[in-house]
């Protein structure tokens, strides 16, 4: 029984952590947290389904402050554990320069081609964003760098700043750090960190396929070129001044993969082997100064993830104490009826609507902990689930009207945040539709494969994104009319749900169209559409 000592300082607790989650993230999760508090106060006088018996504030102190699923729950066990080593670890990279690598190798690579700006922006945040795990951050990093170029060479505004916004919060599902939700995730399933990674991985791939599918296709409508190369480095020369950097990223992969060390042990060591390896050349070399700034904004950063998951804290004890989250999954698979699609549906939007306003991390946590169990209940694989609502919960960072990292895109941009959300959303379709296909077909996440049919998998898979982004785009070798492109996104479909009957109507489907528009194209060439 909690004595009048512990509701005193379970009460401050609980006021400092709304204060610093104010300071932290903002309004949006401290409004949401309280609005669970007074959940817990008054549920009683709630009809249907949300009604409970009600709690003391004794009762719901004592929740939040004393036991493991309230503030001091799982999700700050990780920060303290897991995240602030890899967080420490992208710190020291990106004192080494390894920010300037990904910008430099992202340009070597594809600064040349048709929309080369762009194509640069989807590369450099996808790398840069599976290491520092923050979608905003990525954004105002790599942005102020790439939408400038994109908008020197044609592309509109809004479109440069959806560019950047949807490869940004894509690099919260590309292994191997994911934004660090993926360690709340394999803790809170209990499975290795390693598994995470490896189902991760093909769907991550897809959803940047498919962004580089739609912004070559606008380059090549729009006839925008790239960057000369003699403007350019040379991916040699990138190599041979930065190329080391790498180095510890390969350590990390082969610590985490076959050394059979724990996660904590192999990233202490990886960030060990970073700060040598900076020493190899001049230009990366880490000053004193240099690692005690690492240190500080590491730390900085950790404080800020451990704030957002004390703050989710609340409402993980409150939907705990309450049941909140299992009535919430009860009502969602009510309303699916028996319908799985329609319960996916209900769902993604749910993950959507609570990851609004958001950091990834503790988006995750809330759908996870409210959305999830709508589908295990279904017999979904538990590992899928928490899948499904990680991918909607953080495309809730583009999901307009609170769009945090399009709208920061837009800052930067000088376009409309909220032109700038829906044309992310446009360009991330894969990123809203994969999860769908590989809740109904675990070949997606390469999970009870062969090799042979992990390899069959990977290129329809890819097959489908691209015919996917050819529809989202209106464009192959002509525009494409409605219909076209309604027929174009039915063979996508198809083709994400692996069947050798589905891939052969896709095939012809796919085959019909470039016929259609190869034969239109001969005819009558298309003239360049203006920017």
């Amino acid at each position: 029984m909690p004595s009048t000592l512990d509701v005193l300082f379970g009460t401050l607790l609980i006021i400092l952590v709304f204060e610093a989650g104010r300071r932290v993230t903002g309004w949006a999760l401290p409004i949401l947290a309280s609005l669970f508090v007074v959940y817990a106060l008054f549920g009683r006088d709630l009809p249907g389904i949300f009604r409970h018996r009600g709690y003391s504030w004794d009762a719901i102190s004592n929740q939040l402050f004393t036991t493991t699923e309230g503030i001091l729950g799982t999700a700050i066990g990780v920060s303290a554990t897991y995240i602030i080593l890899f967080i420490l670890f992208g710190a020291f990279l990106a004192k080494s320069g390894m920010g300037q690598l990904f910008n430099d190798l992202a340009l070597a690579l594809t600064g040349h081609a048709k929309g080369g700006p762009a194509k640069v922006s989807v590369v450099a945040s996808g790398f840069l964003g599976s290491i520092n795990g923050s979608a905003i951050a990525n954004v105002v990093t790599t942005g102020a760098f790439t939408i400038p170029l994109m908008k020197k060479i044609g592309y509109n505004r809004n479109f440069a700043g959806a560019v950047e916004s949807s490869a940004s919060v894509g690099g919260q599902i590309l292994p191997p750090v994911m934004g660090a939700a993926a360690f709340i995730m394999a803790e809170t399933l209990g499975v290795p960190y390693t598994d995470i990674i490896l189902i991760a991985i093909l769907p991550a791939l897809l959803f940047y396929l498919g962004i580089l599918a739609q912004v070559h296709l606008r380059a090549t409508k729009l006839d925008l070129s790239g960057i000369p190369k003699s403007e350019l480095p040379s991916i040699k020369e990138v190599l041979k001044e930065r190329g080391h950097l790498l180095l510890p990223i390969v350590f990390l992969v082969y610590m985490l993969f076959f050394s059979g060390t724990t996660v904590i042990y192999s990233a202490a060591w990886t960030i060990i082997v970073t700060i040598l390896i900076s020493f190899l050349r001049k230009s990366t070399r880490m000053s004193f100064k240099d690692f005690i700034d690492a240190l500080e904004n590491g730390a900085r950063t950790t404080v800020s993830v451990a704030i957002a998951c004390a703050t989710v804290g609340i409402i993980v004890g409150v939907a705990n104490i309450t049941g909140f989250g299992l009535n919430l999954a009860n009502a969602i698979v009510s309303i699916g009826g028996e319908s799985l699609f329609l319960t996916l549906l209900f769902t993604m939007v749910a993950c959507i609507v609570l990851g609004m306003g958001m950091p990834s991390i503790p988006a995750y946590i809330i759908t996870a902990t409210m959305a999830a169990p709508a589908l295990v209940q279904l017999g979904i694989e538990p590992i899928v689930a928490h899948m499904f609502v990680f991918y909607f919960g953080i495309f809730a960072n583009i999901t307009p009207p609170v769009a945090l990292a399009a709208f920061a895109a837009a800052g930067l941009s000088g376009g409309s945040p909220m032109r700038t959300g829906f044309m992310a959303m446009k360009l991330a379709i894969a990123g809203f539709i994969v999860p769908f296909m590989f809740v109904y077909n675990n070949e997606l996440l390469l999970m009870d494969t062969t090799f042979t049919e992990s390899i069959g998998v990977i290129i329809t898979a890819a097959i489908g994104v691209l015919m996917l982004g050819i529809a989202a785009e209106g464009y192959l070798l002509y525009s494409m009319n409605v219909i076209s492109r309604l027929f174009m996104a039915g063979g996508a479909l198809l083709f994400l749900h692996p069947a050798l009957l589905t891939d052969a109507v896709g095939v012809i489907i796919l085959v019909t169209i470039f016929l259609i528009q190869w034969i239109r194209k001969r005819k009558q060439p298309a003239a360049p559409v203006q920017a």
